[in-house]
């Protein structure tokens, strides 16, 4: 598995070292999992390091939204996206969502699959949960991805494939991607056709939008608190160029659907697989709670923490050197020079966790008076650090908290014998061949 390669080369290297391939690649990587270097460029020195117009051309499908710019472009977007995530209003909306979401289609399924006796691709079922999700925040459409016949809902599908041929991108050379997308095989086939279905999708929802406020030029103030983010772009924000606006949505597709399926997918494996640990967290959760208690839980933080320490959504970030510097562990880095951190390697240093970085922990996100433990975001980076920092960090906590706790309170998951949880290839840390489980109801 090329994740755990490349830890295994980077201990071997002390936690840096050079990626060279072949000359007419161009395929040379500084490579890191030190955090002392990822907080220089993270934070001491965030100027200096960009995402950079190669970035760019490898994700071209993210536009040009707060994942690819840089500078003034980014602070704009970052401002912009700071403003929204901020209200109250947005916090309730989304919980309000996910609470309907849970109630009309997630559990419902769930019992259906545990009555059936079936086997079920518990990642797939997040997948389509987190879709819908997103596509209520985001769009104020639920295209009801989540159903118990499991449609295939081409919008969906489309996003699968774009997010596979950006890894694809990443680990062929240039020159040989370039050529497919000129000549329109292979891969880059596949890229522009997906990209035009979700395309469409998309600028279908943004005219559906521009139409329904026209027609609705002052919004009765009792919805305001109920408006979907694309509607808060262009009724508070006053943005109607819909190239923006199809870049902002991509983007908030990746932050708020992708990162939690592959959240949630490995924390239920890593509890399924650790009943003391499934113990304790029934424990907490063992009476009916709320989401204002569910916010509160200490020991469930601690399992959603481990998890995504030891398999962080975005298992690899991106920059690139404006100007030549030298990194504390002493590398000397020139202009223009590529830099990846390897955010799944730093999750199993024991120089960075101790001697146990390969166990499932929640006890080591836990002080002794029983409360979270701080650990620095350059260590624990699955959330970006320094002024990149995830701005949906709380938001993702609360969801993966009711989710997680709907489903412990009433269900037992248990994945099929020859189940083997290998990491996909893709920008997004996924279950290769999902995460196959059965279902029965917890006896109260």
């Amino acid at each position: 598995m090329i994740h755990d390669f490349i830890t295994k080369v980077l201990k071997q290297q002390g936690g840096t070292g050079e990626f060279m391939g072949p000359w007419f690649t161009k395929m040379n990587y500084m490579v890191t999992s030190d955090p002392k270097n990822v907080h220089h460029m993270m934070s001491k020195s965030f100027d200096n390091y960009v995402k950079g117009d190669e970035f760019r051309e490898i994700f071209q499908a993210f536009g040009d939204g707060i994942f690819t710019a840089d500078s003034e472009e980014w602070k704009y977007n970052r401002s912009l996206f700071h403003s929204l995530f901020k209200q109250r209003s947005f916090e309730v909306l989304q919980e309000k969502i996910i609470q309907k979401k849970m109630q009309k289609s997630l559990l419902p399924i769930l019992d259906h699959v545990q009555q059936q006796g079936i086997v079920v691709d518990l990642q797939d079922v997040f997948n389509r949960f987190t879709f819908d999700n997103i596509c209520s925040i985001v769009l104020g459409y639920d295209p009801n991805c989540l159903s118990i016949d499991f449609p295939e809902v081409a919008c969906e599908k489309a996003f699968n494939e774009i997010e596979e041929c950006i890894f694809y991108r990443h680990a062929m050379p240039k020159i040989v991607w370039k050529l497919q997308k000129r000549l329109q095989i292979g891969q880059e086939k596949k890229m522009s056709e997906a990209c035009r279905t979700f395309d469409q999708f998309i600028y279908e929802c943004i005219e559906s939008k521009q139409e329904e406020l026209r027609r609705n030029h002052e919004m009765a103030e009792a919805d305001h608190d109920h408006t979907d983010l694309l509607t808060a772009l262009m009724k508070e924000e006053n943005i109607h160029d819909k190239k923006f606006l199809r870049d902002a949505a991509f983007n908030l597709f990746v932050a708020g659907r992708d990162t939690i399926t592959s959240a949630l997918t490995w924390f239920f494996w890593l509890v399924a697989t650790n009943p003391l640990v499934e113990a304790k967290i029934l424990e907490e959760i063992k009476d009916n709670l709320g989401v204002e208690e569910v916010k509160k839980l200490v020991y469930l933080h601690g399992a959603i923490c481990e998890a995504l320490r030891l398999f962080p959504p975005i298992p690899f970030e991106h920059k690139q050197a404006i100007k030549a510097d030298v990194l504390p562990s002493g590398h000397h880095i020139d202009p223009k020079t590529t830099i990846l951190f390897s955010l799944y390697s730093i999750g199993r240093f024991e120089e960075i966790w101790g001697k146990d970085c390969l166990e499932f922990k929640p006890e080591r996100w836990i002080s002794e008076r029983g409360s979270i433990v701080h650990v620095p975001s350059y260590k624990f980076i699955s959330f970006n650090a320094g002024p990149r920092t995830c701005l949906g960090k709380d938001l993702a906590f609360i969801q993966m908290k009711m989710i997680a706790t709907a489903i412990l309170q009433n269900y037992c998951i248990q994945p099929v014998e020859d189940h083997v949880a290998t990491p996909s290839f893709s920008i997004v840390l996924l279950m290769m061949h999902g995460l196959k489980v059965r279902i029965t109801k917890r006896q109260v």
